[in-house]
């Protein structure tokens, strides 16, 4: 019996030597992470947000582009939309947002960043142009019917 209770006494101890170190380590690195943290604070020229401030694209688009038109050929079993818009994104690049497919479907997606407002506009005036060639027409918006 004195043999096991000397091998329970040296797990003990040899567990206990361990759950030592975890909690030193812990605390070590607790330290490490406190000490970056309160590092000197960054100068605010080398800062990220200094180069935005020469790009602020915050007043870019003057007006709403928005476009909603469809084509239907009850004969062809045809029934199509398109759809355009420009807008921000987060770089403060011009999107032009194209979507398309079967009335009634959730369609495609596609879109274009330019860096200028005035490039998304001529490509959207393009295909513009292109859809009312190809028989597009704009439709009256119905508002869905209430209860």
């Amino acid at each position: 019996m004195a043999n096991s209770e000397d091998r329970t006494g040296t797990s003990f101890a040899t567990a206990h030597r361990h759950v030592r170190r975890r909690r030193t380590g812990q605390a070590r690195l607790h330290r490490q992470i406190t000490k970056m943290n309160q590092s000197l604070p960054s100068d605010s020229k080398l800062s990220l947000d200094e180069d935005s401030k020469k790009h602020d694209h915050a007043d870019m688009i003057i007006q709403p582009y928005n476009l909603y038109i469809e084509r239907s050929d009850a004969t062809r079993n045809m029934a199509r939309f398109y759809a355009m818009s420009i807008e921000p994104n987060l770089f403060g690049e011009a999107c032009l947002m194209r979507r398309w497919g079967r009335i009634g479907t959730r369609g495609q997606t596609m879109s274009h960043h330019f860096e200028t407002e005035q490039e998304a506009v001529d490509l959207f005036l393009e295909l513009l142009r292109q859809k009312k060639r190809r028989g597009y027409s704009s439709v009256a918006h119905q508002a869905p019917a209430g209860r």
